[in-house]
């Protein structure tokens, strides 16, 4: 993040010596200093949350699940006989699936909302009589509340893994996770802009390239690899879950950006300043954490 903020200080300040700079770097620079700025606002929190412990790591990640699903309600509209839905989802299915990390009932968590929150939030909707567009109406929330509440509360989920001869470590885990996640999103946007030519998936997001996808993904892999000592893989098994980390996360962030173009939205919200939403910033960790968490707890538990 240091290095990070010396080269856009060192970029500004060349930009400002020229006469005419193009619109063009004038926009990335300023881009990358709000993305940069944005990044130390959300380090400390993260830094807090940590030192804080389990609890303080669980109450942030309920905030989190909190701010995503209300833009992802917000930006896929509903009826008021969706009303009584989503003040169960909000305000009792948020913090009892987090509650149940804190108190490392892990049956119940996996189950809680793919079982039963799926079963009885469309059976709560029907109650309001509203049959118009109910299908989708229903499909909205109960993906909302998939991906916003069950998919991200994997990633907090690691604490409560009984992993061999890691016992105590698990936040190590997290931070491994959250830093190998987030490492991909910048690394593949600093080669996209760098060597970026070839689209990938042009009509769904425009700034992901192959250049990207390669030379961040391989660099967070090795960073990945190198970082084996604060988990319980070894180096090539690290390399592997960087990989996988790697891969779930360019499939969500691609996914998620789907969803924003076939509602007409540039970004999940504005919360993030040079990152959008707070769903902007966890749909990689929507997609990464169920399938990391899962394989750690298959692999790596008794």
């Amino acid at each position: 993040m240091l290095v990070a903020s010396i080269i856009g200080w060192t970029l500004q300040s060349r930009l400002r010596q020229q006469q005419n700079p193009s619109d063009k770097s004038l926009k990335l620079v300023a881009n990358l200093v709000s993305r940069v700025n944005a990044w130390w606002v959300m380090i400390a929190v993260f830094a807090v949350a940590f030192l804080a412990g389990k609890i303080g790591t669980i109450i942030l990640f309920t905030f989190i699940s909190y701010f995503a699903l209300r833009e992802f309600i917000t930006l896929t509209p509903t009826r008021p006989g969706d009303h009584r839905t989503l003040f169960l989802a909000f305000f009792l299915l948020i913090p009892l699936h987090y509650y149940l990390i804190v108190i490392e009932w892990y049956a119940l968590f996996s189950i809680l909302i793919p079982v039963y929150a799926f079963l009885l939030m469309p059976c709560i909707a029907v109650l309001a009589q509203d049959t118009e567009y109910f299908l989708e109406r229903a499909a909205k929330i109960q993906w909302g509340v998939m991906i916003c509440i069950y998919c991200i509360s994997h990633a907090p989920a690691l604490l409560l893994l009984p992993i061999t001869n890691f016992a105590g470590q698990n936040a190590l885990l997290l931070f491994y996770f959250m830093l190998i996640v987030q490492l991909s999103d910048v690394l593949q946007y600093v080669f996209g802009n760098l060597f970026g030519k070839t689209k990938l998936a042009p009509l769904v997001s425009p700034n992901k390239t192959l250049e990207g996808l390669v030379g961040g993904g391989a660099s967070t892999i090795l960073i990945g690899a190198a970082m084996w000592w604060i988990t319980p893989f070894t180096p090539l098994q690290s390399a592997g879950m960087a990989m996988i980390i790697v891969t779930m996360g360019f499939l969500g962030g691609l996914v998620m950006s789907a969803i924003k173009r076939s509602i007409g939205a540039k970004d999940w919200g504005n919360m993030i300043q040079g990152h959008g939403g707070m769903m902007d910033k966890m749909d990689s960790v929507s997609f990464a954490a169920p399938v990391f968490f899962h394989l750690t707890r298959y692999f790596f538990t008794p």
